[in-house]
């Protein structure tokens, strides 16, 4: 007999959305997660109304999301990966800072079959703000938990719901941080009810949990780092980062992909010694577009944060 899915399994993270000040009115002197996920729950009015059932409150990790760590996500990855296969749970919430939700965001599309709604949501202001955006923004993601034929990862912010891919923080203050660049949002939350303008992300890609799993829970991940390219750039960075073992490398390109000559010809000695050397663009909107002939890898449509993500998992195997 098929089972009704009827819960919201909410998972707290911390984050901003979790932070108290000493007053009421500072909004950016504050200390992150500090707050859990429950009383998060217990302070939003109608909550369990807009869920259509019950919620699962589990305080997965209470930490400042600038500190995201590897750890962290695999046990995200694998909390979800059980809520997803269990038909009593309709959809998931995950409460975040917002510095690094995109790349929690995009880490979850690529090793999750989100046939369900996986629903990211943070806030700009702490819990103790006059006027905290977190409890709105928690009940537009739970709207989005609860719609019919939802799925994929999303980050919901400002009543504005962005696919995994193209959401980016744009701005360091203001309540409404987030954009998807010209591919535009997937849609908007409107009075409780989610509004599309595009179809929900599909997952068909995902590389499932099962790579983390192979890793022994204690092992470090891959060392991928970010470089940037700009005017009067050099290559001793990157010579000194392979010297020191690093296995993967992003670098965040000018333009459609280009780079400094003497930092292009450090990344070449890398790629030439094993290292896995990438491309992306420093730009926040469009797509690095590959040309006949480039010497370095691009990772089109992804932004530097994402890319290296990606090559993180990518070198995991």
């Amino acid at each position: 007999m098929q089972v009704s899915a009827q819960k919201i399994v909410v998972l707290g993270t911390g984050g901003t959305i979790a932070g108290t000040a000493a007053q009421a009115g500072d909004n950016i002197g504050y200390t992150a997660a500090q707050v859990g996920v429950g009383e998060l729950l217990a302070a939003v009015p109608g909550l369990e109304a807009v869920a259509g059932g019950p919620f699962v409150v589990e305080q997965l990790a209470q930490i400042d999301s600038k500190d995201m760590e590897h750890g962290v996500w695999r046990a995200l990855a694998q909390r979800c990966a059980e809520c997803l296969d269990d038909p009593a749970v309709r959809g998931i919430v995950i409460t975040h800072g917002t510095d690094t939700i995109e790349e929690t965001a995009w880490f979850l599309h690529s090793v999750l079959d989100a046939r369900k709604p996986v629903v990211l949501t943070c806030a700009m202001r702490p819990a103790t703000a006059l006027v905290p955006d977190g409890p709105q923004n928690l009940l537009d993601a739970v709207a989005v938990a609860a719609t019919q034929g939802a799925q994929g990862v999303v980050v919901v912010a400002a009543g504005t719901i962005h696919g995994a891919q193209r959401v980016q923080k744009v701005h360091p203050y203001r309540v409404d941080p987030f954009s998807s660049g010209d591919a535009g949002p997937l849609g908007w939350v409107e009075e409780g009810v989610a509004r599309l303008v595009q179809a929900w992300p599909q997952s068909a890609g995902a590389r499932g949990v099962g790579a983390l799993a192979a890793v022994p829970a204690d092992a470090p991940w891959p060392w991928v780092e970010l470089v940037v390219s700009h005017a009067g750039a050099s290559g001793r960075a990157v010579d000194a980062l392979v010297r020191e073992g690093v296995r993967g490398l992003v670098v965040a390109c000018t333009g459609n992909g280009t780079i400094h000559h003497a930092l292009e010809a450090a990344l070449l000695r890398a790629q030439a010694v094993g290292v896995r050397v990438v491309r992306s663009t420093r730009c926040s909107e469009g797509q690095l577009l590959p040309t006949a002939g480039d010497g370095l890898a691009a990772m089109p449509g992804l932004s530097p944060a994402k890319a290296r993500v990606s090559l993180v998992l990518d070198l995991l195997g």
